[in-house]
């Protein structure tokens, strides 16, 4: 399984409860697209995690910054995952982002907000924040392996409910 979560904006810890640090701690790899803002958050993250691939934000402080890239890439499932926080360009931009990667999904962050697009080649997921929404549902994504390659899975609030679905054809 693989959990994904982004702007934990935190300054002491990684803020998950429920359903969201069930999925951490029983994930394979944990994805989290930047926006811890603090050491401590990031640390908190990685004393939960098994395998933690991560990027930094624009809220994320020097000590954050230094030691996370803007972007990486994570294959799962035959699935080639493009992580980052933000791109200039919107859901465009972050296509791009993707193809250029050859990545079959785009996860990203910075707006807070639960979200699912299918591009024509790139599917853009961005978990919304689990500790600070901004106005938006509380979120974080888990994925698993479908037996027939690939992945699927939902976006969900910190209590398990399910706001959004997303699958994923492998190569």
């Amino acid at each position: 399984m693989i959990a994904i979560f982004s702007d934990t904006h935190s300054s002491a810890g990684h803020e998950l409860e429920g359903a969201a640090l069930t999925a951490a701690r029983e994930a394979d790899v944990v994805v989290h697209a930047g926006d811890f803002t603090s050491n401590a958050a990031l640390e908190a993250f990685r004393e939960e995690c098994n395998r933690l691939f991560a990027v930094h934000g624009n809220a994320d402080g020097a000590g954050v910054r230094d030691r996370l890239p803007t972007a990486r890439v994570v294959e799962a499932g035959g699935v080639r995952i493009a992580v980052t926080h933000r791109r200039d360009g919107g859901e465009t931009g972050l296509a791009m982002f993707g193809r250029s990667r050859g990545a079959d999904l785009v996860v990203f962050g910075h707006s807070h907000r639960p979200t699912v697009v299918e591009t024509d080649d790139v599917v853009l997921l961005n978990p919304g924040s689990h500790a600070d929404p901004r106005g938006n549902r509380p979120g974080f994504a888990v994925l698993e392996e479908r037996a027939d390659g690939g992945l699927e899975g939902e976006i969900r609030e910190p209590d398990g409910t399910v706001l959004e679905s997303v699958r994923l054809t492998g190569d």
